[in-house]
């Protein structure tokens, strides 16, 4: 089965209107998934987590937690103002927040970035999921860039930043993934030929979605 940008959103929606799983569920569920899929992997860091301001940014602040809670060593970057958060992705952050997890705030690309990025064992890339249609702008293309040339592997969450869900297209700056976690189903763009130098490895992690949803959302899923 694969999903298109529409058909995740249709899904989200009724799990979380219809059946009633609230959305910090589904994240939750899906930052652990991710968590225990590099752990699968023998993580043993150290982990650089970089997170945009959506739903992406937080899977990842829920697989910082996750991480951290096996003790392995971390960098936490959100490309964002706190203030700017909302819904569950704020409530992800401030749960790692009063945990005494370390976040660093960065609107630019930092020293401090870029030399946790050298050091670091694996990249987490919580930046852009599935909804992104355009070209990232600054300083989220430097960011990308920075990724792309350290050494450590990179695990994108859902799908790598830049790489347009449907097409399987970069749409500009596009994060190169050795590992990508993606939730429910692969994405349309995924089975394009053209897509695979981004993704790497896809692993499909289920967040709890009730099966009737992913049969029944849509005329097109079976």
């Amino acid at each position: 089965m694969f999903l298109s940008r529409e058909e995740v959103r249709e899904i989200d929606r009724h799990a979380i209107e219809e059946f009633g799983v609230p959305g910090v569920v589904l994240m939750e569920n899906a930052g652990r998934g991710a968590a225990e899929v590099l752990l699968a992997q023998g993580v043993r860091g150290p982990v650089t987590i970089c997170c945009g301001k959506g739903n992406n940014g937080g899977d990842g602040f829920v697989i910082a937690r996750h991480l951290a809670n096996h003790g392995v060593p971390l960098h936490i970057f959100l490309f964002a103002n706190p203030a700017d958060l909302t819904g569950d992705a704020a409530i992800n952050y401030q749960i790692l927040a009063r945990a005494g997890l370390p976040i660093a705030v960065s609107l630019t690309v930092s020293r401090e970035f870029t030399n946790a990025l050298a050091v670091s064992e694996w990249t987490v890339d919580a930046l852009f999921g599935t909804g992104l249609r355009g070209s990232v702008r600054a300083p989220f293309d430097q960011v990308i860039a920075a990724i792309n040339a350290s050494p450590a592997k990179v695990l994108a969450i859902d799908i790598p930043s830049g790489l347009d869900c449907d097409t399987g297209q970069p749409l500009g700056p596009t994060v190169r993934a050795q590992h990508t976690v993606t939730f429910v189903a692969k994405k349309i763009g995924f089975a394009q030929a053209t897509a695979q130098e981004w993704l790497g490895r896809v692993h499909v992690v289920d967040i709890g979605v009730p099966l009737a949803i992913q049969t029944n959302a849509t005329g097109r899923i079976a």
